[in-house]
């Protein structure tokens, strides 16, 4: 079992920044991939970002390439998503979530392990 606990979330003006984090315990070590996902009230679960653990390649949206960067912290063993340039349309619940093996990893359906989800909102 990995557990997963996102931090960082709150109320930022248009053009301002934010820095989310996931914090993984359990099996951390057996994580090979984390992604970054969010939802907004009405709106489908939608990929932001994702990280290969090991090597630390990352892979964005084309809504947040350029401004969102995912980074790897191994002494504390959690990832940080970095939110610049915060735009009205980023308001959602961003999550974290791991995976064991390689996926698809755009698919939310493919991870395993999910945090509870934390709130970010940028008031238009």
């Amino acid at each position: 079992q990995v557990q997963l606990v996102e931090s960082g979330g709150g109320l930022v003006q248009a053009g301002g920044s934010l820095r989310l984090s996931c914090a993984a315990s359990g099996r951390a070590f057996s994580i090979y991939v984390m992604g970054w996902f969010r939802q907004a009230p009405g709106k489908e679960r939608e990929f932001v970002g994702a990280i290969i653990w090991s090597r630390g390649t990352t892979y964005y949206a084309d809504s947040v390439k350029g401004r969102f960067t995912i980074s790897i912290d191994n002494a504390k063993n959690t990832v940080d998503l970095q939110m610049n340039s915060l735009k009205p349309e980023d308001t959602a619940v961003y999550y974290c979530a791991s995976s064991p093996r390689g996926i698809v990893i755009d698919v939310a359906a493919n991870y395993d392990y999910w945090g509870q989800g934390t709130q970010v909102t940028v008031p238009s």
